[in-house]
């Protein structure tokens, strides 16, 4: 079943590209006492993903910091080699957005937003979403009915619901 606003996040591990290289993150320990805006793409380097929901939330960014907001984050099912990349080349990495992988897809079966496309070759990876977690809690959630689409779970519907 998919997470839902009012669900508290599970306990997860997920991994970024520090200076030494791959590190372990605990969401807890990003989420706990902050506000911080998660959203998720199905992958990469993918057409939706790098030409507009990356780019929605470098626009709103300082929006999103006026209304509270200490961190962005944005999760794919990928490793911390092409996520670190990807920040790079999409400019989220210089924005100050928090590119962290979830390359078993522990976390997003966790929370229900998994899904496969074999004949886009995107096996077991995350649907496109975003929330707003306050405290280890879900307090907005807007996801896609399509990982082709975003509208809804794109930065400014997200800011325009806070």
């Amino acid at each position: 079943m998919a997470i839902t606003k009012g669900d508290t996040l599970p306990g997860a591990t997920l991994v970024k590209m520090g200076d030494d290289g791959p590190q372990q993150v605990k969401l807890d320990d990003v989420t706990k006492g902050r506000k911080v805006v998660i959203f998720a793409v199905p992958g990469a380097y993918t057409p939706t993903c790098s030409a507009a929901h990356v780019p929605s939330f470098i626009r709103v960014k300082d929006q999103l910091a006026e209304k509270g907001v200490d961190e962005i984050v944005c999760l794919s099912v990928n490793d911390p080699f092409v996520l670190k990349a990807w920040g790079e080349s999409t400019g989220a990495t210089e924005a100050g957005i928090t590119m962290l992988g979830d390359p078993e897809s522990s976390f997003t079966k966790a929370i229900g937003m998994d899904f496969t496309a074999p004949p886009a070759g995107l096996i077991t990876r995350s649907k496109r979403y975003a929330m707003l977690v306050e405290d280890g809690t879900v307090t907005i959630l807007h996801a896609e009915n399509s990982p082709g689409e975003c509208d809804i779970s794109a930065g400014e519907s997200l800011l325009a619901a806070m």
